[in-house]
């Protein structure tokens, strides 16, 4: 049998005429970036292309690891160096591993995800800690700060995104979804605010006038750098006022004092 020539196969089967000489029209799109917000992220911030952000993972729930490492993997301000899925393994992993930023569900299979806060804190005290829940309760929230978190991620929430959250956090800011922070702000009423201040008096006065524009500029969400920029001092001396509002607040991070100050209608 003849082989068949695909090329005349292929002409014999084509409609006659001046149409099916020309050839088809191709379109071309630029392509985009893989990530265009790590395009726009300012050299001066934590969390360069280099030099990415570095994250331990620990949740119990497979499929939400999964999703939270995918998006980690995809932003190249953001490194995934660990995954953990209980207690015992959070715990094993946090002194194997060096981070910056601990993602931790606050319900673990043997334990309470909230317990390794304070553990991540004496094995890596600059480390940050970002507590992920499928509860939005306001006890929680404020436990977790108690204890040292300087996020709190309600799971499949509409706002932001688990780099983003980390971002904020290693840059010196705060993550919480809208909603919490808008009832959490609704707890701190006026009648509780005067409570405290009839209580502690003297608070304000342990701050300098330096040390409550440097807090002022913490609660609104800046980083050290931008508060050094906005003041006109190095953030070497920014870090220095932490230190002094955290001693004299006996804090330990910024979240708590930011809302220690809150409380007691510093500012």
């Amino acid at each position: 049998m003849m082989p068949v020539d695909s090329s005349m196969a292929a002409s014999a089967a084509s409609p006659v005429g001046p149409a099916a000489a020309a050839p088809p029209q191709s379109y071309s799109f630029p392509a985009m970036p893989p990530n265009p917000s790590s395009q726009l992220w300012p050299d001066f911030l934590i969390g360069q292309a280099d030099r990415p952000v570095r994250v331990l993972l620990i949740d119990d729930d497979a499929h939400i690891r999964r999703v939270i490492a995918q998006e980690l993997m995809a932003d190249e301000r953001t490194l995934l160096v660990a995954q953990a899925e209980s207690l015992k393994e959070g715990r094993k992993a946090i002194r194997q591993h060096v981070f910056d930023v601990m993602l931790v569900d606050i319900h673990l299979g043997d334990g309470e995800g909230l317990d390794l806060i304070d553990f991540m804190k004496t094995v890596h005290p600059s480390a940050e800690a970002i507590v992920v829940s499928i509860m939005e309760s306001d006890d929680l929230v404020l436990r977790a700060f108690e204890l040292g978190a300087t996020g709190y991620l309600v799971k499949n929430s509409w706002f932001g995104s688990y780099p983003q959250a980390v971002l904020q956090v290693a840059n010196g800011g705060a993550s919480i979804t809208p909603n919490l922070a808008r009832r959490l702000l609704q707890r701190f009423d006026k009648p509780a605010v005067a409570e405290m201040r009839k209580r502690q008096p003297d608070e304000a006065e342990r701050l300098s006038a330096r040390e409550r524009e440097v807090l002022r500029l913490v609660a609104s969400g800046h980083t050290s750098v931008e508060i050094g920029l906005r003041l006109t001092i190095s953030s070497m001396t920014v870090n220095t006022h932490i230190k002094n509002i955290y001693r004299k607040l006996q804090v330990r991070t910024r979240a708590q004092a930011v809302r220690f100050a809150s409380l007691r209608g510093m500012f």
